[in-house]
């Protein structure tokens, strides 16, 4: 039931996402989902004081999962306290059937199914009691849930529901949908323009809120210039700095030079910056014969190069992907294998991650990558000091030295963001029409990017001081196309579910690349690392599915629980779960169609909710997963001998045997 929906809620955030709201309600006009229904739920934030509506705000949210930790702000639009909330939409069934929910909260819930409440409650930080069963129709369903924040504590909830057939579970990403109206457009509009101000590094030069208060994004860099010469071609640097969206249709970084000595003062940059070199310069690479370029294509396809990048030698040309045309300009002889290594080491805040590429596979990689690229030109840095002097002189005045790090005085300035009224942002950088008159950066912004960062700057800005962990993680793996492989391709798990899946501690360190093992060694494709982004998409994607930023501590390990935990997961009157899955060094013993993860990592990386779910009906969550269903609707084992057949039991027992971690003895049979 209900598999449609992998990704498409986000899909559907931007389609809605075109503006802000003074609207505190949503208001679906029948009970029947409009002709194009979006997914995920309307949203209404409304922050109070007293009983007193004082701010609303509107979004789009994939589902009834919420955590607000006490002290933030529920939304970047609203300021930190009491608030409350309202989800609308439509909730699908594919038969008429009889549903119970039940939610885990800390605070006041109501929720609405076509009018009528089905569940009320006041909790602080536990599960509420069931609902009664209530009938919801064939097709779609009016949905509406309101939430108040409590006095004290992180405000938190999560909706579940269950029939008869399956137990208590999340609801469906594809049961839920909603209308989209002019007020959600609006909020999408806004939320796209401070996305856009923060993208295009607008602070750097209108400075806004001070180092440590502001959103993460505030702190993103640019390539550094120290040694750069090093590493970037003089020629490429030229034309680059010239026109960067000639060669790069994304590209961030503005026309900066548009006077008649433009493509001089270009030159002259390029020429002081390919002055700029390193104490170690790479040296220049063998010619790669054929059989080391096939290798460098195998390793492209196998790490999935494609989610991001057109195929080099192919007639492929999305513009939103990067292309390998001009890398053989763009690099120095060699510094591309060294980039691939470590492509973070001059840019922190870099998209692309670092594969940990051993130099046997970064040297076949860059081959391939360079092997049907442009040549590189010819044309040589400019030897005299004049021109690279009057280089310097550019790169301390144009504003370069905002953005990109050099030890050298920036001579650069212009208007704070304060200073920048909002009949101002008509000018400059947003001006209708590029006026070669002006100094002010030309960004080429489309009709509804300028709209966008007009509608930001009709705001008191202040939501750049208000970080809001679950947006910046639903903002940042939407521009690091996590979803172009997670959901796609085999052995890696849709996007939409991570959060409520794993542990954060574990994904931090598994986003960073901070892990020693490999979860799932028997898959040539590796998770990259993403070191600068790991900690904030870890904190946002635990948030955003309703759970805390740190896992609760749970009560010591029972002991006597997890002897029997080890005898179930034997094959001695076990589940004989050791035959796909290994435990600590001890190898699975009969891997059938396909390997199951080490169950010594399990315990600090799974959700416990998530692995209760998981081990009782596996089918549920992944439908085409080799993992069996060993217990039946009722929540009976077939092994009788242990806790007298009783499922929770028996899958609790197992959870403490694998808290036990690298110190899990080996299943019995073992010994």
């Amino acid at each position: 039931m209900h598999k449609q929906i992998r990704q498409g809620w986000r899909s559907g955030l931007m389609t809605a996402l075109f503006g802000c709201c003074a609207a505190t309600c949503f208001c679906p006009s029948n009970t029947n989902a409009a002709d194009k229904p979006e997914p995920g739920l309307a949203v209404a934030f409304n922050a109070l004081d007293g009983d007193n509506i004082k701010a609303t705000d509107v979004t789009v949210l994939p589902n009834v999962w919420l955590y607000v930790p006490a002290g933030k702000p529920p939304t970047p639009f609203l300021p930190a306290g009491r608030f409350s909330v309202e989800w609308a939409g439509f909730i699908a069934s594919e038969i008429r059937d009889n549903y119970t929910f039940q939610a885990e909260l800390n605070g006041v819930l109501k929720l609405e199914i076509n009018g009528a409440a089905v569940l009320e409650a006041r909790a602080r930080e536990t599960n509420t009691a069931p609902s009664k069963p209530v009938r919801l129709n064939k097709g779609t369903n009016a949905f509406r849930l309101y939430f108040t924040s409590p006095a004290e504590g992180a405000a938190f909830v999560r909706l579940f529901w269950s029939t008869r057939e399956f137990a208590l579970e999340p609801i469906a990403l594809g049961a839920l949908t909603h209308e989209t109206t002019a007020e959600l457009q609006k909020a999408g509009l806004l939320r796209f323009g401070r996305e856009l101000f923060v993208e295009f590094r607008c602070a750097k030069c209108h400075s806004g809120p001070a180092p440590g208060v502001g959103i993460p994004e505030l702190t993103m860099d640019a390539p550094a210039f120290e040694g750069i010469g090093s590493r970037r071609n003089y020629h490429w640097m030229a034309r680059w700095i010239a026109d960067p969206k000639s060669l790069r249709a994304t590209a961030h970084m503005p026309k900066l030079l548009h006077t008649p000595k433009a493509k001089e003062d270009a030159e002259a940059i390029a020429a002081f910056l390919a002055s700029l070199k390193s104490d170690s310069t790479p040296k220049d690479a063998k010619e790669p014969d054929a059989a080391q370029i096939e290798s460098g294509r195998k390793l492209f396809e196998t790490l999935h190069c494609i989610a991001c990048h057109n195929t080099p030698g192919s007639t492929e040309n999305d513009p939103q992907k990067v292309s390998f045309t001009h890398i053989r300009d763009k690099f120095t002889a060699g510094s591309l294998v060294a980039f691939l290594r470590k492509p973070e080491e001059h840019y922190a805040w870099m998209r692309m991650p670092n594969f940990k590429l051993a130099p046997d596979e970064a040297a076949p990689l860059a081959a391939f990558l360079e092997s049907a690229a442009d040549k590189p030109g010819d044309v040589s840095a400019p030897g005299d000091t004049a021109a690279v002097e009057r280089g310097r002189k550019l790169v301390q005045t144009s504003g370069c030295l905002n953005c990109h790090a050099l030890k050298l005085e920036n001579q650069f300035k212009t208007g704070s963001l304060a200073e920048l009224t909002p009949d101002k942002w008509k000018q400059g950088c947003l001006a209708e029409k590029p006026n070669d008159d002006s100094k002010a950066p030309q960004f080429n912004f489309t009709v509804v990017e300028r709209e966008g960062l007009r509608a930001f700057a009709a705001t008191d800005r202040a939501s750049l001081t208000r970080h809001v962990p679950a947006e910046f993680a639903e903002r940042q793996s939407r521009l690091l196309r996590c979803a172009e492989c997670h959901g796609k391709f085999e052995g890696f798990p849709p996007w939409e579910t991570l959060g409520g899946k794993l542990k954060p501690e574990w994904m931090k360190a598994f986003i960073g690349g901070e892990l020693a093992y490999k979860p799932r060694p028997w898959i040539e494709a590796r998770m990259p690392a993403f070191p600068q982004y790991a900690d904030a998409l870890a904190t946002g994607l635990t948030e955003e599915q309703g759970l805390p930023p740190r896992t609760p501590a749970e009560p010591p390990i029972d002991l006597e629980a997890a002897k029997i935990g080890r005898k179930l997961v034997s094959a001695s009157g076990g589940f004989f779960c050791v035959s796909c899955h290994a435990v600590g060094g001890l190898a699975a013993a009969q891997v059938f169609e396909s390997n199951g993860v080490n169950l010594a990592y399990t315990g600090a990386r799974l959700q416990k909710e998530y692995y209760h779910r998981w081990v009782r009906n596996p089918l549920r969550i992944e439908p085409a997963t080799k993992m069996p269903v060993y217990f039946d609707a009722e929540g009976r084992s077939p092994l009788t001998d242990y806790y007298e057949g009783d499922a929770g039991k028996q899958i609790e027992a197992i959870w403490q045997y694998i808290r036990l971690g690298d110190k899990m003895p080996p299943p019995v049979e073992a010994q």
